[in-house]
Formats: C-alpha cells, sequence, structure tokens
C-alpha cells in the first residue's frame, strides 16, 4: 500500500530515547517530512510486534540498540492535500525507549541523529505533537543512567 493517498491508515511507532538527560531527535531525509527534526521510527512491517518494530527503526536510523518501555502517546496524524483528500494518514504509538548497545550514527531515512537537552526543543522546528511526546519523556525519565 501506498504511504501517500492510502486506502487506510497506516500503523507506525516512535522512539523517545532519554540518555543522560537528553532526548534523541533525527532529521528526516525522506518524505514526510523531509528535513524537519522528529523523533526515530516507522512503518510496522506485517507480523511485527509494536515492541520489535520501534527498536528495529531506531537501529536502523541511529545505530542504537533500544529497549521499550511504556507507551508515551498514541496518536493519529492526518494530512489532507490543498483538495481535502487525506494524503497521508498515520496511527502512531511512542515508546520511551533506553539505550543498551551500539553507538549514534545517522543511518537509513535521516540525514542527522542528535542529542538535545529539555531546553532545546524549542529549536528545532519539531512539530507540536513531537515537542509534546519529548517533554513526556523528560518527565518520565529525566536522568536516566547510560
Amino acid at each position: 500500500m501506498s504511504r501517500e493517498y492510502p486506502e487506510r491508515p497506516l500503523l507506525g511507532v516512535g522512539g523517545v530515547v532519554i540518555r543522560e538527560g537528553r532526548a534523541l531527535i533525527v532529521r528526516r531525509a525522506t518524505e514526510p517530512l523531509k528535513g524537519e527534526w522528529s523523533i526515530p521510527g516507522g512503518l510496522v512491517e506485517l507480523g511485527e510486534k509494536l515492541v520489535d518494530a520501534v527498536a528495529r527503526e531506531v537501529l536502523e536510523e541511529t545505530g542504537l540498540v533500544v529497549e521499550p518501555g511504556e507507551v508515551l502517546e498514541l496518536f493519529d496524524s492526518i494530512w489532507r492535500d490543498a483538495d481535502g483528500r487525506c494524503q497521508y494518514h498515520y496511527v502512531l504509538v511512542d515508546y520511551l525507549c533506553r539505550v543498551t548497545g551500539g553507538e549514534l550514527e545517522a543511518a537509513t531515512d535521516v540525514s542527522d541523529a542528535r542529542w538535545i537537552r529539555p531546553q532545546e526543543i524549542d529549536d528545532f522546528g519539531l512539530r507540536p505533537a513531537t515537542q509534546g511526546v519529548l517533554r513526556k519523556g523528560f518527565e518520565r525519565f529525566p536522568n536516566q543512567p547510560s
């Protein structure tokens, strides 16, 4: 099924990765959101559990091995074109994640990856939903050890 103008909503996951009081953000290299900062994540594959999907996506995009924990947010991301047609529709599940291994490196689907402090959330043009879920992550795990 196509991501653009899909026949039904697509299921995606995101990883809110908090380490040593910083959150991981990535710059998207592909549409939608090309060039924008976000959290690592992507689509769930057929037969894949949600927690496995978020761990896979974070690893693929950043080189970090994570252990998904609690669900921080569940929401719809719906974008309509100028004619009002549904261009994108994702149902997204964002998990709080803890790093268990790997080295940070921008990889598939992202052009950059970096750690930010809570006071830097407003500096990267993050979408309001992303800002909100990052703030939730910082509240739940403000000073998690590496």
